[in-house]
């Protein structure tokens, strides 16, 4: 404490009254002062002596455990233990793999460029080598490892390579660590991606269980089999077309029916399809139908003033519907002709006999 309009101070000692306060100065006297005519202060620059003040004690609490993680040193090469392993399947037992094409934004699908990933859904480490064919052989664009059941990125690019990845060759060998496994062959698959793709969005599926944004993905190995393309090239598919076209230009030949004609002067006619026409291509059921009838109307009209004259049509069991087709056919132009089942023991339910009346 120090004097408000005297030189000096001291330490409070003692109160006199309830207006004077009993200061003690540095010789040890105690002198009364106003304490209106008092500053307190906190300092220690008359080096009067302090009274140390024991600090409380605390209660005790339990200890609490802390986890401290060392700093590494940056030259250090360190790497973290992977402890994480993907969990196998039964059916990862099967070799599944795919390559995906993923656009980075969707929405900007004419100028976004697009990631390339690995897709290994299967129990086996998958060694990979993943290139695409040049001029002067072939261009590997990446290679490593991909983990079992894992998705893995493997190269970025833009609209302007698109060109380079009109082909793409893949090949793998599969592996497992630290236990036995079954032994696969060696894939070796070239795909032959459409580009145009690439500027469409209904292309982009959204219902990969691999990835939550659309995707385009190509099979490679589905289930241990690599994935085989068929390639039609424009000039063989043009070739085709012209001589299908020449081949609708040519005039149909009458129908030839087959025929029998058994000891007892009856006539067979095999209606079977195979047993009318070598070759059935680009023919519906419909088109199918209407030759057997025709044929069945040509000999119907050939034998018509033939009395008595027995025809057995041997149409097959099926589902019924060329037997129906002939009993209409008939009824509404053969009225007079009897009609019954060929013989159980030759035909089975499979034939039709008629006689001419």
């Amino acid at each position: 404490m120090r004097f408000l309009f005297e030189t000096g101070g001291g330490i409070v000692k003692g109160f006199q009254g309830k207006d004077i306060v009993l200061v003690e100065d540095e010789n040890g006297f105690s002198i009364p002062m106003l304490i209106r005519e008092c500053v307190v202060i906190d300092t220690n620059e008359y080096n009067f002596e302090k009274k140390t003040v024991a600090p409380k004690k605390e209660e005790s609490k339990k200890p609490v455990k802390t986890t401290v993680t060392p700093l590494r040193d940056e030259e250090d090469d360190f790497e973290p233990e992977v402890t994480y392993r993907p969990m196998e399947r039964r059916e990862g037992e099967k070799l599944n793999v795919a390559l995906a094409f993923v656009p980075v934004d969707i929405k900007q699908i004419s100028t976004t460029i697009f990631e390339t990933y690995l897709v290994n859904d299967s129990n086996y480490y998958l060694s990979y080598l993943y290139a695409s064919p040049t001029a002067g052989g072939m261009k590997l664009r990446a290679q490593g490892i991909i983990e079992p059941n894992t998705k893995l990125f493997i190269e970025e690019f833009g609209r302007e390579q698109l060109g380079e990845l009109e082909r793409v060759n893949l090949q793998l060998i599969s592996f497992k660590e630290e236990k036995n496994y079954m032994k696969k062959p060696a894939v070796d698959v070239e795909l032959r991606i459409d580009t145009v793709k690439f500027y469409k969005l209904h292309t982009f599926s959204t219902d990969s269980p691999f990835f939550d944004e659309p995707a385009l993905i190509y099979d490679i190995v589905r289930d241990d089999r690599p994935v085989r393309q068929v390639y039609v090239e424009a000039d063989d598919l043009k070739e085709a077309l012209l001589q299908k076209k020449k081949e609708d230009s040519r005039p149909r030949h009458t129908p030839q029916p087959a025929r029998k004609q058994k000891a007892d002067n009856t006539v067979e006619v095999d209606l079977h399809i195979h047993e009318l026409l070598d070759n059935t291509n680009g023919m519906s059921n419909g088109d199918m139908l209407n030759y057997q009838l025709d044929v069945f109307r040509k000999t119907m009209d050939e034998y018509r003033g033939k009395k008595n004259q027995r025809l057995v049509f041997i149409h097959g069991k099926g589902e019924g519907v060329l037997r129906n087709a002939l009993l209409k056919e008939l009824k509404s132009k053969y009225g007079s002709c009897i009609s019954q089942d060929a013989s159980f023991r030759e035909y089975g339910f499979g034939a039709l006999l008629i006689i001419i009346k």
